[in-house]
């Protein structure tokens, strides 16, 4: 029995990755699945997280917890966004080690790139400029959190036989995703906003920046098997495919679109036929965040779901879930 943690298992990420192991146990593999919710376990808390390790022995670590938002959040909380990922990273890496846990996945964000790196943009490209100003303190502890992983194989990996691997998902989306109308992301804020516009009968929805950046979207649940294939890899191809020094595997779908694009798309999907006004004075943030995804595409993983049939799930699921809440 191998028993595998999801280190944020109620958040997006996390819920893709626990209902897609649930899905495997219940084929036969033997998994037990470790959650805890945050009222049961801080990250932040040091002795808290030692006493989790020691006493609940996991196999495999997924950490998939974190503090995210939009680039208002970003903008807006940026001691919580480096202090808060920075804490929950050192304290699950490093008491997993000191429990003995041999295999550990760390999930990232595409905010760890350059501002103004080559595009699309290779596992290389890290560390070679300058982050983007509204999310550098996230940036910085997502970069942390690799070089953690790559640290602790480097000095313990031969000794231990520890395999701490990193994988860094482009802008992802879909059920459970934060729909807060001022800290989330572009996809479920759009979505919120259109569907309220379509609600109340309005005609216009005015949208933060000039809606000429692009930007690349992945479905949860492909982040969800692309992170478990990964994880599955054997250590030769894995460690073939990366360096000690650059150990994170890109994922995304390798295409995108601009936010003006993607508008026009959540507008048709939540059925809104008003006009769509971009307000200049408001942060676009990166011109241009396309991941380089070659070296997941040469190890045989590919994203399946399109952005047309994703938003619509993603649509679908934020429908249900208002019409919980409204209950």
């Amino acid at each position: 029995m191998t028993k595998i943690y999801v280190a944020g298992h109620s958040g997006m990420v996390g819920s893709a990755i626990v209902r897609l192991l649930q899905k495997r146990k219940q084929k036969g593999e033997p998994i037990e699945l470790l959650t805890r919710t945050h009222a049961e376990l801080d990250l932040t808390e040091q002795s808290a997280v030692r006493d989790f390790f020691s006493e609940a022995k996991p196999d495999v670590v997924i950490l998939a917890a974190a503090k995210a938002g939009g680039i208002h959040a970003n903008n807006t909380y940026p001691a919580d966004f480096i202090y808060l990922n920075l804490m929950m990273e050192c304290n699950v890496v490093h008491q997993a080690w000191m429990a003995g846990v041999k295999r550990l996945l760390f999930l990232g964000s595409s905010c760890i790139y350059p501002k103004f790196a080559p595009q699309p943009m290779p596992e290389d490209s890290l560390l070679t400029g300058t982050l983007e100003p509204t999310n550098e303190p996230y940036g910085i502890a997502k970069i942390a959190g690799i070089k953690l992983c790559e640290s602790y194989n480097r000095q313990y990996g031969a000794s231990h036989g520890i395999d701490y691997r990193s994988v860094m998902p482009t802008n992802l989306y879909g059920p459970n995703d934060n729909f807060h109308p001022e800290n989330s992301h572009v996809i479920p804020a759009l979505i919120r906003r259109f569907h309220e516009a379509v609600t109340t009968g309005a005609k216009e929805v005015v949208i933060w920046g000039s809606g000429k950046p692009y930007r690349e979207f992945l479905h949860v649940d492909d982040m969800a098997e692309a992170s478990l294939f990964v994880l599955d890899l054997p250590k030769q191809t894995y460690e073939a495919n990366t360096q000690p020094m650059l150990s994170h595997i890109n994922v995304g779908t390798g295409q995108e679109v601009s936010i003006a694009q993607l508008a026009e798309s959540i507008a048709q999907v939540a059925g809104f036929a008003g006009k769509i006004v971009f307000d200049p004075s408001k942060p676009d943030g990166t011109p241009r965040k396309l991941m380089d995804v070659s070296r997941l595409k040469q190890m045989g993983w590919s994203a399946r779901i399109g952005l047309k049939d994703g938003l619509e799930d993603a649509y679908r699921w934020y429908q249900q879930a208002n019409s919980v809440r409204s209950a």
